[in-house]
């Protein structure tokens, strides 16, 4: 029996990339050959549709820039396709593995994930180490006096801001040590159903400075390019929170603060994970929701006759992206003109956005919605047409999005704003108080 390859395993997920890696950094100094893995798992592509989700796409994109980047060095990224602890199973089979490193993650389904695959590698005697990469502060590391989680940005960012005072953030040099990675060639990964990924359009992952200087005073207007467009390389890990960071504190105080936001979000996931279906605030779980189905196609299609709301429904079932601001008028017009439940307006999302992230998509919905931590109160009910008077006077984003719109092909409004204010108010006043 041929004696096995001891080795190191460096589990890619949410971090696809090779500068500033902090697991991959310590998988690669630890002295062994590092076999570096991506697990296509099936667990999660079975729930989206291979054929059109261009997630996927970018994801496979990045996994062939990575083997490219690993051929210099005489080995490969190794591709597998199935549930992780069965692919950990069939690994343990082909090589001695001493430790398998990987990134923290802190979504429930991740979780639980990690916890099975820890499980049985402990049982043949393998470690299971996993490293803070995707945030400068997790978990219980921006906390209360009193050991309690935030639940209000405000002061989560002022003691975040404290906590970055008090302690310098490294940069781990992942990029200099590929040396290490195992000489191994793996077997050319193309079995994908997915749109070509050479034939999507992505936001770029190069940042203009300029753009960040001037992110406060151009940042809520869709019509111009305001805003960083960088959540899809968040999400993914082909950029570095370190690099960004140092980015922001030299450039903008209000660019910082999104980033900021993002992990707010994350811990509240982390802390409170009731919050995938359930409100934050147990009370707004009495809502009664009309929820009307043909109002929620008509909002889905961009079809509700207000004009910044369908065109940022209609930029976003395009392109994957819609503009900050007007996700928080799409979000808070379905929730409040039409009593529509959040969790149908976050699911659609979740299925459309490319910079998806399952904690500020959920907080986002929850804070339009009045259910989240922290969230508008739900007397405020946005009225798109003050909006688009605001942040789109000339009428760009909304011709570009709606090129019926000013003619008779463009539909009437599904609802009448003042209407729909003063029956959501009453609405929710009475599952508050009732």
């Amino acid at each position: 029996m041929p004696i096995m390859q001891q080795v190191n395993i460096f589990w890619f997920r949410r971090d696809l990339r090779i500068n500033d890696n902090h697991g991959l950094f310590r998988a690669l100094k630890d002295g062994l050959p590092v076999l570096p893995v991506f697990i296509l798992d099936t667990d999660i592509i079975s729930l989206l549709d291979e054929k059109t989700d261009k997630r996927i796409s970018f994801i496979i994109l990045q996994l062939k820039k990575l083997n490219i980047q690993f051929q210099k060095s005489g080995s490969g990224l190794f591709v597998y396709r199935g549930k992780p602890h069965e692919i950990f199973t069939k690994l343990m089979s082909e090589y001695s593995i001493k430790t398998v490193i990987c990134n923290h993650d802190y979504e429930p389904y991740a979780i639980e994930r990690d916890f099975q695959v820890k499980k049985i590698l402990n049982e043949k005697g393998i470690d299971f180490l996993s490293f803070k990469d995707q945030l400068v502060f997790e978990k219980n590391e921006v906390i209360k006096i009193d050991g309690l989680p935030y639940t209000v940005f405000t002061p989560y960012s002022k003691r975040w801001k404290e906590l970055l005072k008090q302690q310098s953030f490294p940069y781990f040099e992942s990029e200099k040590f590929l040396h290490q990675l195992i000489k191994k060639t793996p077997v050319a990964f193309t079995d994908y159903n997915c749109p070509p990924p050479e034939e999507c359009i992505f936001p770029d992952s190069i940042l203009s400075i300029n753009l960040i200087k001037e992110y406060e005073i151009k940042r809520n207007f869709p019509g111009i390019k305001g805003t960083s467009r960088l959540g899809l390389h968040l999400r993914f890990g082909t950029l570095s929170i370190r690099e960004l960071l140092t980015l922001a504190i030299e450039n903008s105080e209000i660019w910082r603060n999104e980033l900021i936001w993002r992990e707010f979000f994350m811990q509240i996931l982390f802390h409170f994970p009731h919050v995938v279906n359930k409100s934050f605030k147990p009370a707004y779980d009495n809502i009664n929701w009309l929820n009307n189905e043909k109002e929620f196609n008509r909002w889905c299609e961009g079809t509700t006759g207000y004009p910044m709301v369908d065109a940022g429904m209609r930029e976003l079932n395009e392109s994957g992206f819609m503009h900050n601001r007007v996700r928080m008028i799409t979000a808070s017009f379905l929730c409040k003109h039409l009593l529509i439940d959040w969790r149908w307006g976050e699911s659609y999302f979740a299925t459309k956005l490319l910079d998806f992230e399952l904690s500020s998509n959920n907080g986002n919905w929850q804070w339009a919605a009045g259910s989240g931590c922290d969230a508008a109160p739900y007397f405020r009910v946005f009225n798109p047409m003050t909006q688009q008077e605001k942040f789109d006077p000339d009428y760009k984003y909304i011709k570009k999005w709606i090129p019926e719109y000013g003619t008779e092909k463009y539909p009437k409004p599904v609802v009448e704003h003042q209407f729909a204010r003063q029956r959501c108010i009453q609405v929710y006043k009475e599952a508050l108080t009732g």
